[in-house]
This record gives C-alpha cells, sequence and structure tokens, in this order.
C-alpha cells in the first residue's frame, strides 16, 4: 500500500472518528437542544487551535455484546488549543458514543489530558455529558473514575480545573466537578445528582424530576454546587472565557494584567452616598464595588448562592483582584454557613492562584438562631478565618461600615494578617453593636431611669460616638487609615502596587488540616 492509499485510510479513519455516534444521534442531540463535543470544543477555543489526542482510542471490553460496538473515540474528545491567546487542555465527553458512558479507556483519555495540562502548566477544562459508568465494563470503569478523582485531587491548586455541565451527571461522576476550582450549569441542560430521581422514588417514595433534583437554577441557587448559571450553551461558553481572563495558566503565573482603560487616580464622587447615615439602612454593596473597579470589570462568582456575601473577579489598574465583600441587602451582610463556605472556598482559589484579595466589610456579627448553630456555625464560620489567615498573597481590607465582634475579626481584619486596613468614616468597629451594648454596659442605669427608652436612647448615641467609631482601632494601629469613599479606588490600586512584592511564608508541614 503506498503513501497516498496510506493517507486516504488515515482521513478515512479520522473521518469516522469525527462522525461520533453517527448522523441519527447527531441529530438526536441536537433536536435535545444540546451542541455535539466538537461544537462545544469550537464553541470553546480560539478558531483552528484544537489538537485532537488519542482519537483513535478504542474499548477492549468484550463481555456482554461490547465485542462488537464500535465507539469512535471512545466517547470522548480531548486534545488541546487556546482560549483568548493561552494554552487549555480539554476533554469533551460525547454523549452520542453510547451515552458518553466512561470506560476503561475513555478514562484513560482524560487523566492523559489532566497529566498533559500539570506538565505543561496549563488549565484543564472538562465539558460533561454522560449516561456515568459504562456497565459493561465494571471494576475498569470505576477505577477509570478514582484515576479521575486522584489528578484532581493532587493538580488541585497546580492548575486551574474547571468542569461544565452539558447533559446528565450522574453517581460518581459528580465527583470529579465537585473536586474542580469552578463548575458551570446550563438551565434546561444540565444536571446533577448522586442517586437519580427514579432510585430516590424507590427508595424514599419522594417524586422529584431532574431539574428539581440536580438542575442548573437548583446547584446554583440551593446546593452550591455551581459557580456560574447560564441560559444556554453559548452564554455559557462566554462567561467561561471571561472567567479565563482573570486567572493564570499555574500557580507559578501571576494572573494575566491588561492595559488599564480606566483613570488609577479617579475619584468618584457616588462613593460619598453610597454607604447611608444611617446604619441600619440597607445598600448594594455591589455599587460600590462597580464604583471602585475598574469600569466594567467586576466578574462575580456563586452569584445566586449564599447571596449575604459577593465574591469574584475584578481588576484594578488593569490588574485582576479577587473581591470579598458583605451584601447589606441581603440578611443584613451576616455571616452564616453558607456565606462562610462560599468566601473561604473562593478566598483559597485566589491564594493557590496569586490573585491579591480586597475585601469590603460591612457585618454586623453571624446570623444567630438554632438552625445555624446545629448546623455547625462555629466549624463553617472557622473555615473563614482559616482561609484568610493561611492567605499569603496582597489582602487589602476596607472598613466600609459595621464590623462586628468576631464577624469582625473573620473579614480578614488585621489580625487575620491584612497588609493594608483602611476604613471609612462610617466604619463603627466594635466588640457588638450600640444597641445590644448599651443594654448590658448600661443596664443598672436604664434600669433605674425615671424615663427608660430617652435613657437607652442615650446611652446609645454615647456607646455609638465614643466606640462605635474607627479612631480607636486607628489608635491602637488596627487600622491603618481613615479615607474620604471618594479615594478609595486609588488608595486600593497604590496599596496593590506596594504590595507586589510581598513575600511571605507559612511554617513547612506536609499540608494543614482545615475545619471541614
Amino acid at each position: 500500500m503506498g503513501i497516498d492509499e496510506k493517507l486516504a485510510e488515515l482521513e478515512e479513519r479520522r473521518n469516522r472518528v469525527r462522525q461520533g455516534g453517527g448522523p441519527e444521534r447527531l441529530e438526536k442531540q441536537k433536536k435535545a437542544g444540546k451542541m455535539t463535543a466538537r461544537q462545544r470544543i469550537d464553541a470553546l477555543l480560539d478558531e483552528g487551535t484544537f489538537v485532537e489526542l488519542d482519537a483513535f482510542a478504542e474499548h477492549r471490553c468484550a463481555d456482554f455484546g461490547m465485542s462488537g460496538i464500535r465507539a469512535p473515540g471512545e466517547g470522548v474528545v480531548a486534545g488541546y488549543g487556546s482560549v483568548n491567546g493561552r494554552n487549555v487542555a480539554v476533554a469533551a465527553q460525547d454523549f452520542t458514543v453510547i451515552g458518553g458512558s466512561l470506560g476503561e479507556m475513555h478514562a484513560a483519555k482524560i487523566t492523559k489530558c489532566l497529566e498533559l495540562a500539570k506538565k505543561m502548566g496549563i488549565p484543564f477544562v472538562s465539558l460533561n455529558d454522560s449516561g456515568g459508568a459504562r456497565i459493561q465494563e465494571g471494576v475498569d470503569a470505576l477505577k477509570g473514575y478514582g484515576e479521575i478523582f486522584y489528578r484532581n485531587s493532587i493538580y488541585s491548586g497546580v492548575i486551574p480545573q474547571i468542569s461544565v455541565i452539558l447533559g446528565p451527571c450522574a453517581g460518581g461522576a459528580v465527583y470529579s466537578p465537585a473536586l474542580t476550582d469552578f463548575t458551570f450549569m446550563v438551565e434546561g441542560v444540565s444536571n446533577m445528582f448522586i442517586t437519580g430521581p427514579q432510585v430516590i422514588k424507590a427508595v424514599t417514595g419522594e417524586e422529584v424530576s431532574p431539574a428539581e433534583l440536580g438542575g442548573a437554577t437548583v446547584h446554583n441557587r440551593t446546593s452550591g454546587v455551581a459557580h456560574f448559571w447560564a441560559a444556554d450553551e453559548t452564554q455559557c461558553f462566554s462567561m467561561l472565557k471571561t472567567l479565563m481572563r482573570y486567572i493564570p495558566s499555574n500557580n507559578l503565573e501571576d494572573p494575566p494584567a491588561v492595559e488599564a482603560s480606566d483613570d488609577p487616580n479617579r475619584s468618584d464622587e457616588s462613593l460619598r452616598d453610597i454607604v447611608p447615615a444611617e446604619p441600619n439602612k440597607p445598600y448594594d454593596m455591589k455599587d460600590l464595588i462597580n464604583a471602585v473597579v475598574d469600569a466594567g470589570s467586576f466578574f462575580e462568582v456563586h452569584q445566586y448562592y449564599a447571596e449575604n456575601i459577593i465574591v469574584g473577579f475584578a481588576r484594578l489598574n488593569g490588574r485582576s483582584v479577587g473581591i470579598v465583600g458583605n451584601q447589606p441587602k441581603v440578611k443584613a451582610g451576616c455571616l452564616d454557613i453558607d456565606a462562610s463556605d462560599k468566601a473561604c472556598r473562593f478566598i483559597r482559589f485566589c491564594d493557590c492562584f496569586n490573585v491579591p484579595l480586597v475585601t469590603f466589610s460591612d457585618v454586623p456579627g453571624y446570623l444567630p438562631g438554632v438552625g445555624q448553630e446545629h448546623g455547625g456555625i462555629i466549624r463553617h464560620g472557622a473555615k473563614l478565618l482559616y482561609a484568610y489567615s493561611e492567605a499569603t498573597v496582597p489582602k487589602i481590607t476596607v472598613i466600609v461600615r459595621k464590623a462586628y465582634g468576631g464577624a469582625y475579626i473573620a473579614m480578614c481584619s488585621r489580625h487575620l494578617g491584612a497588609d493594608l486596613v483602611f476604613a471609612l468614616p462610617t466604619a463603627e468597629i466594635a466588640v457588638m453593636g450600640p444597641e445590644g451594648a448599651a443594654n448590658i454596659i448600661f443596664r443598672d442605669e436604664i434600669a433605674s431611669a425615671q424615663d427608660q427608652k430617652a435613657m437607652r436612647t442615650q446611652k446609645i448615641q454615647e456607646f455609638r460616638d465614643k466606640f462605635a467609631t474607627p479612631y480607636i482601632a486607628a489608635a491602637r494601629g488596627y487600622i491603618d487609615d481613615v479615607i474620604d469613599p471618594r479615594d478609595i479606588r486609588p488608595r486600593l490600586i497604590s496599596a496593590l502596587e506596594v504590595c507586589r512584592s510581598k513575600a511571605e511564608s507559612r511554617p513547612a508541614k506536609k499540608h494543614d488540616n482545615i475545619p471541614m
């Protein structure tokens, strides 16, 4: 056979692989409102950059009729390409090939892709669309899952790992997305659950639809398993590309910087009025964040989950930063179990990948209640303390308004290692709020007063004037400066610039033991 015949054979083999499960199954995928695996890769990667690996991989299972079943590409398309001009490794499960089921060689392609990403120091993106383990391959399929989970875990904090759920993801398959850094889901397309609706009905008698059990809205709003919600696949890939612009390729690099188009010395008059003069009046912390960061650069993470705390990426003078802020318009900005988990996870990602942290603190305390205490707020709240304490990236804090008790400490106070702490004149820093403090400190005076209500009002104001200000903490050096709100942006940019050379280490150890 001459070279022309061999090349013709090669092209024929490639075409068979590119056809996936064949025209009928590809059409079925389209009718379900889903892109094919290859269309998804094209939507994600820069045009013409995809290089496929292991296209000719084949299973070696002969049981249960598998010897006669061909599985082009083994049900997963794997390789590398670029996103925004930067290299990434990608594996896209192909639901048209045996339902995207994971067998021995299917898993081997994914683990090989993960290993390539780790060696080359590039992000790994997994596009999940699978019916689960390939039952015919038994323990070999389970081994495949285990080897993926192992690499997800070992490479965590070394390269960014991102999961995109674009179909079913059930049983053991859900643990790989749970181990990665960020998970995207698409409304009406994505589903994730350990046990499906049929199993739940058989075991517990509960009737629930796949979307109600583990759809995009459920995991973005209720469970917090997913970080991003998209209306369709096109929006999903657009969001993923945006995320990639804020994060580095690996833990040895700095995040990508862009040329700043917003004046670093910009003083924003609107910041005078965003924070209300009344201490108990809510406002939207996102208004303050958007006024401070480079125009249009704030990219929120976990937008619909634990909305009493805000996390996301932004830029200050063209450089990527991680933003954490209490949200006074939701639960008064109190910290609770879910907010602590959400912020902890985000802070640890930023610390892994050299993203400086900027914290906006306006927190009246931890959310009170039997449910919170029995749910373990002590343990969950400790995660937030732990995450800030172990982080060695630059940490800048702005105390906007309330900062009471343990919650003041938890929101990256000087005492948890903040490098620079600024406070606005509206800041109130105390062990507890003036109302509660007055009831304790001046209990006897209030009780013996002829007009107890007037006396209580007087003592509350007395406490507020004397203690609930930023100046006591500033006198102790716990706050570096009390600043005009209009100057938050230039002061943050200046602080981040001086912290760029920060070098700080932690004691040598095998690993930490965060309170889980």
